[in-house]
């Protein structure tokens, strides 16, 4: 087995003539939480998608827990991924949307491993109500649990902060602290720089479909980072 939880070697992708990632090289250590900071355009949801199969690079290659693209479905079992899209279904109830993707993977004592994600998420006095009914930050934290019933060992959150209040995100963010014990590998990407450097052991920005920094976050201050991070979207926006 690989040392990388990830492993990202000039991984391109094409849409016609527009090039959304441009040769993509990126290694993450078993563990850690790594945050892709860039503007809008910059590649980062393209980049998501590949990473969890969603949808195929137009060349380069890349290993997730140990798995490429070629093994899509180990890969799937390992990973679980969040966005601004919570992918769960409103007619149904919060247990039952976690019962149902915990059924998907052949989750073992499915019932109390239901209950006992749904009350990571702090969820677990709704349980039994409507998804309908819940407010955003309610659907994205109960997007968590959906997400790790099935104890992935990377988790991918594509601009979670999305359409969260302020009180919502304060949540999320501790939600998120939570699930950094170590045990997992989470890579998050947002625009939002103050939030994602918060939580990050290893921070990079990626610009135009490519990474054009990465550190480890204790060694760069909020405002160094910030000038690092505006010189190169201002840089890229210019030329």
């Amino acid at each position: 087995m690989s040392e990388w939880a990830v492993e990202i070697e000039n991984l391109t992708k094409s849409f016609g003539r527009y090039k959304a990632l441009r040769g993509v090289n990126l290694k993450v250590d078993k563990g850690k939480f790594l945050t892709i900071f860039g503007p809008n355009g910059a590649g980062k949801t393209t980049l998501i998608k590949i990473l969890s199969t969603l949808t195929n690079s137009t060349s380069g290659c890349f290993r997730v827990a140990g798995f490429d693209a070629e093994e899509g479905e180990e890969l799937r079992r390992r990973i679980g991924v969040i966005s601004h899209q919570t992918f769960l279904y409103d007619n149904l109830t919060a247990y039952e949307n976690i019962k149902f993707y915990g059924q998907l993977y052949d989750v073992e004592n499915l019932e109390q491993r239901v209950e006992e994600v749904i009350k990571e998420v702090g969820l677990f006095l709704r349980r039994h109500e409507l998804v309908r009914t819940f407010s955003r930050g309610m659907q994205q934290r109960l997007s968590i649990a959906r997400a790790i019933v099935h104890q992935p060992v990377v988790l991918f959150f594509d601009e979670p902060y999305t359409g969260l209040d302020q009180h919502a995100a304060r949540i999320f963010r501790n939600l998120l602290a939570k699930l950094h014990t170590g045990k997992r590998t989470i890579i998050m990407t947002t625009h939002d720089l103050s939030r994602g450097l918060e939580i990050s052991d290893m921070i990079a920005i990626m610009v135009s479909g490519r990474i054009v920094y990465s550190q480890e976050a204790e060694k760069v201050d909020r405002q160094t980072f910030e000038k690092i991070y505006f010189a190169h979207v201002d840089g890229e926006t210019s030329s």
